[in-house]
């Protein structure tokens, strides 16, 4: 039987217990001869007005219209003081609309009470994955920290700015204003609510938030009411970020990275012990206490692809997995300060788990991040991962591709040194998986520009069909959406 839901017991399982935990921040802005890519983490400092990109390449596609959506954080520094990690800065969500073979751009901030507390200091004092809390910080619960700067999602007419602390950001889907947080019921009012949502083929979707040995279970309806919310009880206290979804299953890698203490900054207060190897857990959609947990050697990762199950029960899915969680204990926080920790980068690996309870991976052999694929089979058996690639002497990746799994080969185009490409969004063009284009930014330095780029999945190697250029640079973000 599912727990029944507490909001009070489980915020201080997690967040609320954290907010005690206040330490003062030290930390040194990096100094002269910054490298070249450190402009993938610069600030913005203010909202980006509407305004045409340049058409630099080819044309766009008769009839192809849509906007692409991504966010992510662009502000990270206030006079003398800087957010401690990459994860950390405020939202900037940026709206690319495709029209008539012409494309516009739009900008603007989430407005967070993080953000407006922030800017009345002139300094950065909230806390956050890898930022401890400085003077004058306030913490009275999920909303006051809230970065709103991972994620969007569309849902009932209005676009969703998603962290994964709290509770998701309105937003005019048109305007980019912000409205307020989206309070799915009064008594799941500061639940987490993650980045990374699951489609239906249906409609519905379905997310997570992670509280400590909790997770809450989201469904919502295809006209973005709530349809349930479910607290499902975990195995043991793993960090999570993504998790993935059959048609019948919800499926949870919990990877031995573990929350063994909650404190400020929340990274802290993980530990990797890769003794205990990484566990699966498969539940149920219908009945969540009806549970499967599977066994498989220890790995750290961020990021899923979409899961399917074949007729014999068989469950599939992938992921970009590392050795070990290096990345986001430390690595990501080096970017702020220009530093490149070189170390080995995310391998795109496929989960195979077995009815009679084995599980095993498959890895591809390539290096991969941010996976993607056609959301028209979420859920459902597919044969493509769209993946960003080729990192070479910068942290950031400079190709986008796609590795078929049933001929174990990849096929990419490789934007040149000179570019650093951001996760790419599948948008169909009709008939079967894989059939459409891939819509996806980069950032030019040789430029010092954004620019956006259309690429027909099924000919990636011979690049973008159509790219257009900003007239300015915008710093890199995580995740998007593709609304046609």
């Amino acid at each position: 039987m599912t727990p029944t839901l507490d909001r009070r017991a489980f915020l201080a399982a997690g967040f609320a217990a954290a907010a005690a935990a206040i330490v003062t921040p030290e930390m040194a802005l990096a100094g002269a001869a910054p490298p070249a890519w450190l402009l993938g983490v610069g600030d913005v400092e203010a909202d980006l007005p509407e305004q045409a990109m340049r058409l630099v390449h080819g044309r766009a596609p008769a009839g192809f219209a849509g906007r692409l959506y991504r966010n992510g954080p662009a502000k990270f520094r206030r006079g003398g003081s800087a957010a401690g990690h990459w994860f950390d800065g405020d939202g900037l969500v940026r709206k690319f609309e495709v029209q008539g073979g012409r494309a516009r751009l739009t900008a603007r901030f989430v407005d967070t009470p993080k953000r407006r507390l922030e800017a009345r200091l002139g300094a950065m004092v909230q806390p956050g994955f890898g930022t401890p809390p400085g003077p004058g910080a306030r913490i009275a619960n999920t909303e006051d920290v809230n970065a709103a700067n991972t994620g969007v999602m569309m849902a009932g007419g209005e676009l969703l700015a998603l962290w994964e602390g709290g509770s998701p950001a309105r937003l005019d889907p048109a305007s980019l204003e912000t409205r307020g947080f989206r309070t799915f019921r009064p008594d799941l009012r500061y639940m987490p609510f993650q980045a990374h949502p699951r489609d239906e083929p249906g409609g519905a979707v379905w997310n997570m938030g992670l509280s400590g040995a909790q997770a809450i279970a989201w469904k919502l309806n295809g006209d973005g009411s709530l349809a349930r919310a479910d607290v499902i009880e975990l195995p043991r206290r793993s960090y999570f970020h993504d998790f993935t979804a059959t048609a019948r299953h919800l499926v949870i890698v919990l990877q031995p990275w573990i929350n063994e203490s909650f404190r400020l900054p929340l990274a802290t207060g993980m530990l990797w012990r890769p003794e205990l190897g990484t566990q699966v857990l498969v539940l149920d959609k219908d009945d969540l206490s009806r549970r499967r947990i599977f066994e498989l050697p220890s790995f750290a990762f961020f990021h899923l692809g979409d899961a399917w199950e074949e007729s014999d029960g068989t469950i599939r899915f992938d992921g970009a997995f590392e050795a070990d969680p290096s990345f986001g204990q430390r690595a990501a926080a080096a970017l702020l300060r220009g530093e490149h920790h070189r170390m080995p980068h995310p391998i795109l690996t496929q989960v195979v788990l077995r009815p009679d309870g084995r599980a095993e991976l498959l890895p591809a052999g390539v290096a991969a991040e941010f996976p993607s694929s056609d959301r028209r089979f979420s859920g459902l058996a597919r044969r493509y991962t769209n993946h960003v690639t080729h990192y070479r002497d910068t942290p950031f990746p400079h190709a986008i591709a796609r590795w078929d799994w049933q001929s174990g080969r990849e096929t990419l185009f490789d934007f040149g040194d000179h570019q650093l490409v951001e996760e790419f969004l599948f948008a169909p063009r009709g008939g079967g998986e894989g059939n459409g284009w891939l819509i996806g930014t980069t950032l030019n330095l040789a430029r010092n520009a954004t620019e956006l780029h259309l690429l027909d999945a099924e000919r990636l190697a011979a690049g973008p069909v159509a790219s257009w250029r900003a007239a300015l640079p915008l710093p890199l973000t995580f995740h998007g959406t593709f609304a046609a």
